[in-house]
């Protein structure tokens, strides 16, 4: 990732700014909108194990993007879907 400059971007979107500038995992589109917190375990998974871009485990990067994206939605993340991607987080462990 480069580094962010003081001044240069609005406090209020670093998280945007991270997401698109990110030397991150590539992960599938729109992978956090699925019903199904299985499906979204696996897909972390194997975006993790495929990436030559992480610092930690497999599990650590995988869980880390589960939770950079639970943090980033913060207020606004629905509670049917915190709960989806809080099962996700569950079965991410399952999986691991």
């Amino acid at each position: 990732m480069s580094k962010i400059k003081k001044g240069k971007i609005n406090p209020k979107n670093w998280s945007d700014y991270v997401t698109k500038h990110s030397f991150a995992m590539e992960l599938e589109k729109n992978i956090f909108t699925w019903d199904d917190p299985k499906k979204i375990a696996q897909s972390l998974k194997k975006s993790a194990t495929e990436s030559l871009r992480r610092k930690g485990t497999t599990f650590q990067s995988a869980m880390s993007m589960l939770n950079f994206y639970i943090n980033r939605a913060g207020k606004n993340l629905k509670p049917a879907r915190r709960r989806i991607l809080e099962q996700a987080k569950t079965e991410l462990r399952k999986l691991f």
